[in-house]
C-alpha cells in the first residue's frame, strides 16, 4: 500500500475507534495516510491491546485516561480523528487539554457523531434485549456477524458494546461551552441510521473554525468497504490546519 501523497508536513495523528470496537477496524489506515504522519491507533481499556484492563463507562474519565497514556505524546504538531464513540472521546479530549491549559491538537476530525444536545441523544440501546440489540448492530454494520449470530461470541463481546453505549448514552456536554478553536470537520454517511445528517451539521455551532460537513453513500460505516475517499479528505483537512498561519492556530 502507498499513503496518500499531498502532505509534506509531519503530523502525529491520533484514530479513535468506535464503540465497541478496538484498533483493528482502522489497521489499515497508516498505510493510507500520508507517509510522513505518524498514525496512532489506541484502544479503550477492556478492548483489543487492553483486554484485561478494566472497561470504562464514562466519556469525561475515558478522556482522562487517554490524556494520562498519551500526555507524553501529545505535543505538536498532533491532531484526532474519532469515529461515533470515537468521535465523542476525541471532543472531550480536547475539551481536557484546553480545561488544563495544555497543547491543542492543530485539527479535530469527527466521524458518525451527532453535535452536543444539552438532554443527550435520547436513546437507551445498551439496555435493549439482546435480539433487538443485535438487530441494531447489524443494520449499523461494523459487528462482523459472527459475533451477532454465534452465542459464544456474543457474550464475549455484548458486555463491552453495551459499556460503550452506556458511555455515548449517558454523556451530556458541558453547559456554557465556547465554541472550539480547533478547526474541526465533520464526516458521516447519507444513509446513516444512527445520526442524522442534521445531527452532523449542528457541529458547526460548536467550531470557531469549521471545515464543513462532509457526507459519503453509505451507513455509520460507510468507510468500511474502502476508507480511500474519507482518509483523503482526511488529509486535505488536516494538512490545511497545518498551513493555517501560526497567528491563527490553535496554542
Amino acid at each position: 500500500m502507498y499513503g496518500i501523497s499531498g502532505s509534506s508536513e509531519e503530523l502525529r495523528l491520533f484514530v479513535f475507534h468506535h464503540a465497541g470496537g478496538s484498533h483493528l477496524l482502522y489497521r489499515t489506515w497508516p498505510g493510507l495516510l500520508p507517509d510522513r504522519w505518524d498514525v496512532r491507533l489506541p484502544d479503550a481499556p477492556g478492548r483489543g491491546r487492553l483486554a484485561d484492563e478494566p472497561p470504562l463507562d464514562d466519556a469525561r474519565r475515558l478522556a482522562g485516561f487517554f490524556l494520562r497514556r498519551l500526555g507524553a505524546d501529545l505535543t505538536g504538531p498532533f491532531a484526532f480523528f474519532g469515529h461515533s464513540m470515537g468521535a465523542l472521546v476525541a471532543y472531550e479530549l480536547t475539551r481536557l487539554l484546553e480545561e488544563e491549559g495544555r497543547e491543542l491538537p492543530v485539527w479535530l476530525g469527527l466521524s458518525a457523531r451527532g453535535a452536543p444536545r444539552p438532554q443527550g441523544d435520547g436513546t437507551r440501546r445498551h439496555e435493549l434485549p439482546d435480539d433487538e440489540l443485535r438487530v441494531h448492530l447489524a443494520a449499523m454494520g461494523g459487528t462482523p456477524l459472527e459475533v451477532l449470530h454465534e452465542p459464544d461470541l456474543w457474550a464475549m463481546f455484548a458486555p463491552a458494546i453495551r459499556n460503550d453505549l452506556r458511555l455515548v448514552e449517558s454523556w451530556r456536554p458541558r453547559p456554557g461551552a465556547a465554541p472550539l478553536t480547533v478547526p474541526l470537520a465533520v464526516y458521516g454517511g447519507r444513509a446513516d441510521v444512527v445520526v442524522s445528517p442534521d445531527r452532523l451539521a449542528g457541529w458547526e455551532e460548536h467550531a470557531a473554525r469549521f471545515q464543513g460537513l462532509h457526507l459519503f453513500d453509505g451507513g455509520h460505516f460507510y468507510f468500511q468497504d474502502d476508507p480511500a475517499p474519507l482518509l483523503r479528505l482526511v488529509t486535505r483537512h488536516a494538512t490545511a490546519a497545518l498551513r493555517a498561519p501560526a497567528a491563527v492556530r490553535p496554542s
